[in-house]
């Protein structure tokens, strides 16, 4: 059990993980009206792009 605890605590930290939830539920807005896809689709963006600004890449 600590084994699964750790590997979701270490995706988590992770800014690809974020990235991806962030991508899946942008593309929810699929099956939406256009204005609502728009307003969904924006949000996303903004947010991936937030994530992205303020989280470190690792270093290789």
């Amino acid at each position: 059990m600590q084994k699964i605890i750790t590997f979701i605590t270490d995706r988590i930290k992770e800014r690809s993980t974020w990235l991806g939830l962030i991508s899946c539920a942008t593309a929810l807005g699929l099956v939406l009206s256009p204005e609502q896809q728009e307003a969904i689709i924006a949000a996303g963006m903004a947010a991936a792009g937030i994530i992205g600004a303020f989280t470190r890449d690792k270093a290789s």
